[in-house]
């Protein structure tokens, strides 16, 4: 019943406003309602766009002041990590340039060749010059930072392996990452998702008669000494994921029946990267909306929101099904002694089985 009344309700209002609009258009049949724009139209448009890129203006430079501060552009914790920060400011400071220049010239052109009565548009079909101004300059400005862009993407991925990186594998699936150390033998173990056996906790399909898996080390956490070169193979169950470690600008799709790889040199530890300004700054800010949004709960009885401490995180960043958002592992970054201290802890594969 209703549901009835509600559209009966709805049906109603719509008459209602059809006969509104009939009356409207009754009333305006006898004035002027030409749709052409007259002197008055144009002025008041080209005033409205010369007014608009002052918003325009004012808003992008109210962004920078207040929101410009990028601290992923700053605090990169890889031996490449500059490069590709180099690279993204070049990019912005472009596209900010010409965004600028075109922005004026459209808006300003609106403004200054406004219709006006009896005045007539001068135009030319062509112009040689012009064209191969417009065409040139952004062809060469496109061409170097393909260029660039190219060259630094080919150093970053031709991995040096006479440096003897240490070899980890990362693992994905449906909505977590498992990370395998290749061991003494610095060799990981071949495996497939058709060797998965849960019951004997061969969670990575690991080929148990490879001797090179033996010592082969599973772990839900991710540990990389400082300074020492990593070369990361990755593996997905699944669906795509992608390995994403924002502060070490590394990102590799993981793609399910075949290995990808990327790697890196990590250049700060995760207790120096904490002591960063730009790191403190962010941990006092979330802490203090922690504090506040405790409040109710406190009020309520219950627990208090824990505090934020920075950490290192692999992230996924390929949408992967409905817990992508929280498919993420805590990477260490530390000294060598503290890495041989940890993975010594560490079970081997062949330690790891339940018979």
């Amino acid at each position: 019943m209703t549901t009835l009344l509600t559209i009966i309700v709805l049906v109603f209002i719509l008459i209602a406003i059809w006969q509104m609009v009939k009356i409207f258009d009754l009333a305006q049949a006898k004035t002027e309602n030409s749709q052409v724009a007259n002197d008055k139209d144009n002025t008041l448009n080209g005033y409205l766009m010369m007014g608009f890129l002052a918003f325009i203006y004012i808003i992008t430079i109210v962004c920078v002041v207040k929101w410009g501060d990028l601290p992923l552009l700053s605090n990169a914790a890889s031996e490449h990590g500059g490069t590709i920060d180099n690279l993204m400011i070049i990019s912005l400071v472009l596209i900010f340039f010409v965004q600028t220049i075109t922005q004026f010239l459209l808006h300003y052109f609106a403004f200054k060749y406004k219709g006006e009565k009896g005045k007539q548009a001068f135009f030319f079909a062509d112009n040689n010059k012009l064209e191969m101004v417009w065409t040139i300059i952004p062809v060469i400005v496109l061409a170097g930072l393909i260029i660039y862009g190219l060259n630094t993407w080919i150093s970053i991925t031709s991995i040096d392996e006479s440096e003897d990186p240490l070899v980890v594998e990362l693992y994905a699936q449906q909505f977590n990452w498992k990370a395998r150390y290749s061991g003494a033998d610095n060799t990981l173990g071949k495996a497939n998702v058709r060797l998965i056996d849960i019951d004997r906790a061969n969670i990575l399909g690991l080929d148990e008669a490879d001797p090179n898996a033996q010592d082969d080390i599973i772990t839900t956490e991710l540990h990389l000494p400082v300074g020492q070169p990593v070369l990361f193979k990755m593996r997905s169950q699944d669906v795509l994921h992608s390995a994403y470690m924002p502060h070490f600008r590394a990102q590799m799709n993981c793609v399910p029946g075949m290995i990808t790889q990327f790697g890196f040199t990590p250049t700060k530890t995760t207790a120096e990267m904490r002591q960063t300004p730009d790191i403190q700054e962010k941990v006092t800010r979330i802490n203090k909306i922690r504090v506040e949004n405790s409040k109710p709960l406190v009020a309520k009885g219950e627990e208090p929101l824990e505090r934020y401490e920075f950490d290192y995180l692999l992230i996924c960043n390929k949408i992967c099904g409905k817990s992508h958002y929280n498919m993420q592992m805590k990477i260490v970054v530390e000294t060598q002694e503290e890495y041989d201290a940890w993975i010594a802890e560490q079970k081997e594969f062949k330690n790891s089985l339940i018979n």
